[in-house]
């Protein structure tokens, strides 16, 4: 049977080769580091002058091994291992080779500069899952939305991502992980313009859909695309520190928030069909991390993995130069060769897009037939996760996934729904009830609020100019009354008896009055629409609650990043989610707001560290023809938990909160318990 790999050489234009793949290593494996060019002793121009024996090593006197030495000494165990074996398949080999060029080309200012670039994509992803939280408050009275309209909208973004999880990441191994990532970003730009000028509720509704079935495709491809950049030793670490730009989009989100929505007058109207708001101000800054990540990408390349896995071995060998030259460069060494000539890459395989040839058929049938040739691959690709090599490794983690997610996000939206039930409940408590008052030719120049009005008479009285706020008239008769340029916020009207009244320039619409009788009455110029004092009505503690939950995750950012490669990622994952688990119980405690607050921020930074071992344990677990699949899939089933569990927890809010607590406790325990089944793998190459 013929190999399925083959080799190719890349010569300098002279035909000197810079080195070989596949034989001549000492250590019986064939990759060779030094440099042909020059003797072993020998000094280049860059170093001319200087004498190597003058100059240690900082570390030496530490005791700390040269980089080099431990580079050669992990090759050399590698090579044993290949020795103790039976067989090592194309697959190891191709990423053994792979591991040994990173390490070559070393972590320097290009992983730096991508890291960036990936970071923001990430941030957007962040940005979004807030965005939507931030608004509502401000949204629901401009566009006069339902308690169902606002819990659809609520929803709608994950429902969004989550088929986006799922799609782009499959398509990402067989379309590109930079290509993708563009089309998502680009996305959620467009959608996230649109979405702030859109008046209606269902075109709102589809903008933000569509947006978060952009960017749920931005978390798989970033973190499998910036894994195939790292070597072994620094995987762990980086991927956890890329971690930190999901908590700076938290921030960001929050803190413009804060910024722009209270401002009322950041807006501008065209007559009563057009308003645009501060909150659709808020709406489009949002959309600049994504707008800086999209033009960084257009600097950066794709990944070679990938191109390798898909036999361009051309692109990729360019691609690991310039990552090689890039490094070297910024870190002082320029005369450093890139010494590779040989890499085994995979033969074109039967699952390759079936190409046409420009004389069959027209344009559209050669579209129709790569689209369903790359649908096929992609399904493919998903049933392979459950094949017997894979099945054991998807469901612990779907599991863990699903547990974490469930926990995480329903008590995300448990916690600022209780802080404003507890100031709900404070609210009513200074409620004022009068009963049967009998007021006659007054003149209302006073806004009511938090009020109850049982069985009053108010015959020949004016209300102008005045706000009501929660106020509400029970079994009341008004007869002769004037109500002028009126403002009102849950305010009704329910059997009352109103005679003779002349209602003009007002809010105060048919829904506000609740089995009334009308009799002589005259509504003019009645206000439509829903209308908020964005000043007075817009409670900055949600934006608090938001900010100091974001920022508590800092903390556990970089213990989990300092740690992941020390520990290991079981130990990282299990045990953060069996502390987080017992954080919950201390939920029993929270009697007031700043509980409750106090409770998340701790919540918040305990179980970081198991998402972050979570992401990094996805990507080493699958090999890279699968690896965005299975993350984009692993995605998907954390936005469909987290569907569910702020569905559920919401609903108990106000009702008890024994059964949100118990639900967090045991997803938290049970994942826990199934992470620690997981193989270790800080010390794997990256198939």
């Amino acid at each position: 049977m013929a190999d399925p790999y083959h080799n190719n050489v890349y010569h300098q234009g002279d035909g000197d080769s810079y080195g070989t793949y596949g034989q001549g290593g000492p250590d019986g494996y064939g990759y060779q580091t030094d440099y042909p060019a020059q003797e072993e002793d020998a000094a280049s121009d860059a170093t001319e002058g200087h004498d190597e024996d003058d100059q240690m090593y900082e570390g030496e006197y530490q005791g700390i091994p040269h980089p080099d030495e431990a580079k050669t000494a992990r090759r050399a165990a590698r090579a044993k291992a290949r020795t103790t074996a039976d067989a090592v398949s194309d697959q190891e080999e191709l990423a053994e080779q792979y591991e040994d060029i990173m390490e070559d080309c070393g972590h320097g200012r290009f992983q730096w500069t991508l890291f960036v670039v990936l970071g923001l994509a990430l941030m957007a992803d962040s940005v979004e899952c807030f965005v939507v939280a931030l608004v509502l408050p401000s949204a629901e009275k401009d566009m006069c939305l339902s308690h169902s309209e606002k819990g659809m909208l609520g929803l709608i973004v994950f429902l969004g991502m989550m088929f986006g999880a799922f799609f782009w990441g499959g398509l990402a191994d067989k379309v590109g992980r930079r290509k993708c990532l563009v089309i998502v970003l680009a996305m959620n730009c467009i959608s996230a313009f649109f979405s702030s000028f859109a008046q209606g509720y269902g075109f709102f509704l589809f903008f933000r859909l569509f947006s978060g079935f952009g960017i749920g495709g931005s978390v798989p491809i970033v973190y499998s695309y910036f894994s195939e950049f790292l070597q072994m030793d620094k995987r762990g670490e980086h991927l956890s520190w890329l971690c930190m730009f999901w908590m700076m989009g938290g921030i960001y989100a929050s803190f413009t928030a804060w910024g722009i929505i209270p401002r009322y007058g950041w807006g501008f109207s065209m007559g009563s069909e057009f308003q645009f708001h501060s909150w659709r101000v808020f709406v489009l800054v949002c959309a600049l991390p994504a707008i800086a990540a999209f033009v960084g990408l257009m600097f950066m390349p794709e990944s070679p993995r990938f191109l390798l896995e898909n036999a361009k071995h051309d692109e990729a060998w360019m691609i690991l130069k310039q990552v090689h030259d890039t490094n070297w460069r910024a870190k002082g060494e320029p005369e450093r060769v890139f010494t590779v000539t040989h890499i085994k890459t995979p033969k074109t395989q039967e699952d390759e897009f079936i190409e046409i040839q420009s004389a069959t058929g027209t344009a559209l049938q050669r579209w129709g037939v790569r689209t369903l040739t790359l649908t096929k691959l992609v399904i493919k690709n998903i049933l392979s996760l459950l094949g017997r090599d894979l099945r054991l490794a998807t469901l612990l983690m779907a599991i863990i996934w699903f547990t974490m997610a469930f926990s995480y996000y329903g008590l995300s939206v448990w916690f600022p729904d209780m802080v404003k039930h507890l100031q709900h409940e404070e609210y009513e408590s200074k409620l004022k009830v009068f009963h049967r008052e009998k007021v006659e030719q007054f003149h209302f120049n006073f806004s009511l609020e938090n009020q109850v009005h049982r069985e009053g008479e108010y015959i020949n009285d004016k209300f102008i100019n005045i706000e009501m706020k929660s106020v509400k008239f029970e079994d009341s008769l008004f007869e002769d009354c004037l109500f002028e340029n009126i403002r009102s916020t849950e305010t009704f009207f329910e059997n009352c008896t109103i005679r003779s009244t002349v209602f003009n320039d007002t809010d105060l619409y048919e829904e506000k009055f609740i089995d009334c009788t009308f009799e002589n009455v005259t509504f003019i110029h009645n206000k439509k629409g829903c209308h908020l004092d964005y000043e007075d009505e817009n409670d900055v503690l949600i934006y608090l609650v938001s900010f100091l939950g974001s920022l508590a995750v800092l903390p556990g950012n970089i213990i989990s990043a300092l740690f992941m490669d020390k520990i290991g990622r079981i130990k990282i994952i299990g045990g953060s989610m069996l502390i987080s688990a017992g954080c919950t119980f201390f939920l029993f405690l929270s009697f007031s707001q700043a509980a409750i607050i106090a409770w998340q921020c701790l919540f918040c930074g305990v179980s970081v560290a198991a998402w972050n071992g979570i992401q990094v344990i996805t990507v080493e677990l699958y090999p890279a023809s699968k690896r965005a699949t299975a993350f984009g899939a692993l995605n998907a089933i954390c936005k469909l938990a987290a569907i569910l569990g702020s569905s559920i927890f919401a609903s108990f809010v106000g009702i008890t909160k024994v059964i949100p607590i118990l639900l967090s406790f045991g997803a938290l325990v049970g994942g826990g318990v199934v992470a620690l089944k997981l193989p270790e793998t800080r010390e794997k190459i990256l198939l």
